[in-house]
């Protein structure tokens, strides 16, 4: 199953044909996927203690996942999912454009960018740079005469 929770979604076939939602539960073993806002169903409830009151409760129930497809955060479009190998770990890639659909894997690699592009900083005590500081006018004092 290559959906996963907090997917973005659009639903290809049925009543709910072409609504987009994040994905809130995601079931394998059943070829399950729960989505926001899509497949509402009304259950009611009855009053189970003397001050409660019976209510009708509206909830999202399951669709088959091959009832929806991923949508690239990047190109924004609805695409199938494939698959590739970086750095070692098999990603999940958007066929259309080729980003990667893994947001925790995207974070990382921005992270990881980030800090190869900053130098690091040499560290020295502050004594030392008062000891420095001190050097230079006395420099440059001799170099004047």
């Amino acid at each position: 199953m290559n959906v996963k929770v907090n997917d973005t979604v659009l639903v290809i076939t049925g009543k709910y044909k072409g609504k987009q939602g994040k994905v809130l539960a995601a079931n394998p073993k059943a070829d399950t996927v729960i989505v926001e806002g899509v497949n509402i169903v009304h259950k009611h409830e009855k009053a189970r203690k003397a001050n409660e009151t019976s209510k009708i409760v509206t909830e999202e129930s399951p669709i088959n996942v091959s009832n929806v497809e991923v949508v690239c955060d990047k190109c924004g479009k609805a695409t199938r999912v494939g698959h590739s190998l970086l750095d070692g770990k098999k990603i999940r890639i958007c066929k259309k454009c080729g980003a990667s659909l893994d947001k925790a894997f995207v974070k990382k690699q921005k992270a990881k960018a980030a800090e190869e592009t900053e130098a690091p900083k040499k560290r020295t005590r502050k004594r030392s740079q008062k000891a420095e500081a001190a050097e230079v006018p006395a420099e440059a004092e001799e170099n004047k005469e």
